[in-house]
C-alpha cells in the first residue's frame, strides 16, 4: 500500500519516510513513529492500517541520522542494536530528530491538506509527547507506552495539542505509580491503562494483547477522527 519517500528538513538533512494513502481523498494525516526497531514491518502494517481507516500516514526513519535503512525484529540482538541507536540519536544537539518529526508533519499537512496527528510507540511514545509540546502543526497526539514520558522532566512539559496516553499496568519500562504521577501532573490529558505489558499493541512481540491493542485503536480513532476534523 505504501512507499517510502525522501523528506528533507529544515537544516538540509534528507530523511526517508514510508508513505501509505488512502482511497480517496484523506481524512487528514498521521505521522507514525516508529519504536527502536525502525520503520520495520510492524510499524508499516501499522500506517497501513491506519491508511485503510481514511488517513495518509507518514511514518519517518527516526534513525536516520545515525544510521539508514534500519529494520530490526525483536530478539535480544535486535533490542541490544536498537537501544544503542536510540542513545546516539538522543545525544544529538538540539533539535536533533525533532528536525525530522516536524519535516514529516509539515509534508503530511501539506500531501493531505488537512490536520496531523502524530502517534507512536515506545521510543516513538516519547517523541510524539515531545512532538506535541515543542513541535508546530500538531494537532492531536497518541503516545503508546512512550518509555520517559512519565520522568519529571517530560511530565513538566505542556502540551500545545490534545494527548491521549495509551500505558500498560505490567510495564516494568513504565512503573505505574510514574503513570499515576503523569496523569495527576497533566489533568488534560486522557490518560488510559491496560491489563498488559510494554509493547502491548505489536502483534510480531510476546507481549501483544490483543484485547489491550484494539481498546486502544478504537479509542485513538475515535480522538483522531474528534480532533483532526
Amino acid at each position: 500500500m505504501g512507499q517510502t519517500v525522501q523528506i528533507k528538513t529544515a537544516d538540509g538533512h534528507s530523511v526517508d519516510a514510508y508513505v501509505a494513502q488512502p482511497q480517496g481523498k484523506p481524512r487528514a494525516a498521521l505521522v507514525v513513529l516508529q519504536e527502536i526497531f525502525g520503520v520495520n514491518h510492524h510499524i508499516r502494517a501499522v500506517a497501513d492500517g491506519f491508511a485503510m481507516a481514511g488517513f495518509l500516514v507518514v511514518a519517518p526513519a527516526t534513525f536516520q541520522r545515525a544510521q539508514a535503512g534500519v529494520e530490526l525484529g525483536y530478539t535480544p540482538d535486535d533490542m541490544n542494536a536498537g537501544f544503542a541507536l536510540k542513545t546516539a540519536i538522543e545525544a544529538l544537539p538540539a533539535p536533533g530528530v525533532l528536525a525530522d518529526i516536524q519535516a514529516a508533519v509539515n509534508y503530511a499537512a501539506t500531501t493531505s491538506g488537512g490536520k496531523v496527528g502524530v502517534v507512536g510507540y515506545c521510543w516513538g511514545g516519547l517523541l510524539t509527547w515531545r512532538a506535541a509540546t515543542l513541535l508546530q502543526g500538531v494537532s492531536a497526539a497518541v503516545p503508546y507506552y512512550g518509555g520517559g514520558v512519565t520522568s519529571d522532566v517530560e511530565a513538566a512539559r505542556k502540551p500545545n495539542c490534545p494527548v491521549m496516553a495509551h500505558f500498560g499496568d505490567k510495564d516494568h519500562w513504565i512503573p505505574l505509580d510514574t503513570v499515576e504521577a503523569f496523569r495527576r501532573a497533566q489533568p488534560a490529558v486522557e490518560v488510559h491503562v491496560y491489563a498488559a505489558d510494554h509493547g502491548f499493541n505489536c502483534n510480531e512481540r510476546g507481549s501483544y494483547n490483543e484485547a489491550a491493542a484494539n481498546t486502544a485503536l478504537e479509542r485513538t480513532l475515535a480522538f483522531f477522527n474528534q480532533h483532526l476534523a
